[in-house]
């Protein structure tokens, strides 16, 4: 078959050569097979063409993680306008900053509505629809008088900016990131190539579908393949039920951020279910997975566990451990770059040799062609004809990336520079502690000093004295945190993501 350039393509091809595989179920209710979900897909983009949607309008998606939000954004794209999916859980605010950014022409809803997000829309004249699905997906949008030409006279081409995402705004404002049919088809293209994904393959989603990670990685790579995807009946993780869906549907596979598959493990050790099904492999992204957690998942579990780089500029996956036959998988390690060129570049641009740490930097068909409307983002971000990820990191001599942390959080303590990374992964080894982060704080001899936040086990008794010595046993002196917060909860994003900026602002505010 020749290569598909739109994500739209490959999705039809999937629909003529695999119709009546299952391809999207919601646990426990219905499935819906590859033919059908076109079919509802290709009904929802005429509606939407027949309500006035034009080829770059962006519409606005605020769900949780349900079958109307993927007939919705499909259709969307199919219709040649641009998908911006958001975060149910927003304030007013918030969504007005988005809607605005984005210049949505259309907030669509569940048929529940989102108080937030209409107030927002209705303060920016945005009209607002919502999406049911019953035997057909019904939008209640109204018709124009004078319906554009028909969707099958409606080709979408790969430059089409398909979704439009931000940024986690870690640093500063989030980034808008227009990303284009041809950039989503080629992140598919190498999450399909590199973990072997088939029609013989399915998950279970664990991550909201308004995030890069479970959007691409999760959702579209799995109906790229012909495969299948399942939804928690609840629109949304569930410790409690995540085993028996992955069970009831077969699962070969899922991926995560390591938050969940810490409440995975925990569970596991607690809670044991009665039966397990037998995993291709486990798939981890999105933030640093501490080496003793893997090993403890793929005891666990007994998979091999595949540590993932991603980001949103790149349409999700940028490098990735192999499956075992195509090589060995390290701790520690986010593995080699997949379907894009891949460097370490010095402050000059120059290209650094093995084993010598410098900025992470890309180019290939997925990176972004730029952020909206920040041509001084841009001039940062794309400096000597790569794209810069902000990422520090080396390649080892066999080809492998070793992320060492994200420039602006490295901690530098009166000249001797910190890896967080490295000292959370230092934490995570002993037997009490279950979730750890460590992080700089200002201080007024070093500059800078290191401190951190855990989480014990249940029922563990581990104080700060005890931290601290673990800490000194396994660490350098300088780099021994010099004060631990002890908590039954961090502060994350909506996708379970720990931010070192959002911990350090919580516990320092504290003291």
């Amino acid at each position: 078959m020749p290569p598909q350039t739109t994500l739209t393509g490959l999705l039809h091809h999937v629909a003529r050569i695999f119709p009546s595989h299952r391809a999207l179920s919601v646990s426990g209710k219905f499935d819906l097979t590859h033919s059908r979900l076109h079919h509802l897909v290709e009904t929802a983009a005429s509606r939407l063409l027949s309500a006035g949607i034009k080829p770059g309008d962006v519409v606005a998606l605020t769900f949780s993680n349900t079958v109307e939000f993927i007939i919705t954004f499909l259709a969307v794209i199919r219709a040649r306008a641009t998908a911006a999916p958001l975060n149910a859980a927003y304030t007013a605010e918030e969504f007005e900053f988005y809607l605005s950014d984005s210049e949505s022409k259309l907030l669509v809803t569940s048929k529940e509505g989102n108080e937030p997000a209409q107030a927002a829309a209705s303060k920016l004249n945005i009209p607002h629809a919502t999406a049911f699905l019953a035997e057909e997906l019904t939008l209640s949008l109204d018709h124009t008088e004078s319906a554009p030409d028909s969707l099958s006279e409606l080709a979408n081409d790969p430059s089409d900016v398909a979704l439009f995402l931000h940024t986690s705004g870690t640093t500063s404002r989030p980034k808008g990131v227009p990303l284009t049919q041809h950039n989503l088809a080629s992140s598919v293209e190498n999450i399909k190539a590199v973990y072997k994904l088939t029609e013989s393959d399915s998950t279970v989603i664990v991550l909201p579908l308004f995030h890069v990670h479970g959007l691409i990685a999760a959702l579209l790579s799995s109906l790229a393949a012909g495969s299948a995807v399942a939804l928690p009946a609840a629109g949304r993780f569930s410790a409690s039920t995540f085993w028996s869906d992955m069970v009831r549907y077969k699962a070969t596979w899922y991926t995560a951020v390591p938050t969940v598959h810490q409440i995975v493990l925990e569970r596991h050790l607690k809670n044991p279910e009665p039966v397990y099904p037998k995993l291709r492999f486990i798939r981890s992204c999105s933030a640093s997975l501490a080496p003793a957690i893997l090993e403890r998942l793929e005891e666990a579990f007994g998979a091999p566990v595949l540590e993932a780089y991603a980001m949103t500029e790149a349409s999700h996956l940028m490098a990735s451990n192999p499956l075992p036959d195509d090589g060995p998988h390290r701790a520690g390690s986010v593995g080699k770059a997949v379907g894009q060129e891949m460097v370490i570049l010095d402050e000059k641009g120059e290209i650094q040799k093995g084993g010598v740490t410098g900025e992470v930097c890309i180019r290939g068909p997925n990176v972004t062609n730029g952020y909206k409307n920040n041509p001084h983002a841009n001039s940062a971000a794309f400096q000597f004809g790569w794209f810069h990820t902000g990422d520090l990191g080396f390649f080892d001599s066999d080809g492998y990336l070793h992320l060492v942390g994200r420039i602006k959080e490295l901690i530098n303590r009166g000249g001797e520079k910190i890896s967080p990374i490295e000292v959370d992964a230092v934490l995570l080894s002993h037997p009490d502690i279950a979730q750890a982060v460590a992080f700089g704080v200002p201080d007024d001899k070093y500059g800078e000093e290191i401190n951190c936040a855990i989480i014990p086990k249940e029922g563990s008794n581990i104080d700060e004295a005890e931290v601290q010595r673990f800490s000194k046993k396994n660490l350098a002196t300088f780099k021994v945190p010099k004060k631990v917060f002890i908590t039954d909860s961090l502060p994350k994003t909506a996708t379970g993501k720990i931010l070192r900026r959002l911990v350090a602002e919580h516990f320092v505010s504290q003291t």
